[in-house]
């Protein structure tokens, strides 16, 4: 998916650098959407290029050479393949605690609690990240921010089932 997350931006952004689109994407919030790292991007950016589906442009302003990247022909007919690859795929919601979930039975009481408790934490603070997205970021596209909502409700019902879950760890359930 940052395949099409790459070509997707440098479609809304012909010519600009691989800085500018890491920062486009983290400024706006793109992590909730596809999993990525700075490692991760560059590689695939790399990727982009031999496969010629992007093309590095290296340009010089006052301070300093930059290689910029616009879509190819190639990278074009790409993008259009992954928007219908992705725009009709439908995944089911795989939570990584829903495997470690399959073997409660066979884990201490109290590890699975702090387990549970991590859970609670970590989905309190990502739904405070998207609150914050929401709230101050006037220039989310509707689409997204649909998305963000979406997301925050998702993450409502998890730490509502995590503290229901708990709730019956303590009553023996």
């Amino acid at each position: 998916m940052i395949t099409l997350l790459i070509l997707g931006l440098l479609k809304q952004n012909p010519g600009a650098h691989g800085y500018e689109l890491l920062s486009f994407m983290e400024e706006k919030h793109y992590k909730y959407i596809v999993n990525f790292t700075k490692g991760s991007f560059y590689y695939n950016l790399g990727q982009l290029v031999e496969k010629k589906y992007i093309v590095k442009v290296d340009q010089r302003d006052n301070t300093r050479e930059t290689h910029n990247y616009n879509l190819t022909e190639l990278g074009e007919k790409e993008f259009e393949k992954l928007m219908y690859k992705y725009g009709t795929k439908t995944d089911y919601i795989n939570l990584s605690f829903y495997v470690a979930m399959l073997f409660a039975d066979d884990y201490k009481k109290e590890e699975l609690t702090k387990l549970i408790e991590i859970q609670i934490e970590q989905t309190k603070n990502k739904i405070s990240l998207i609150q914050l997205s929401l709230e101050h970021d006037e220039n989310i596209a509707s689409y997204f921010k649909k998305m963000l909502e979406n997301s925050l409700s998702h993450h409502l019902v998890n730490v509502q089932w995590f503290e229901e879950l708990l709730e019956d760890m303590k009553s023996g359930d």
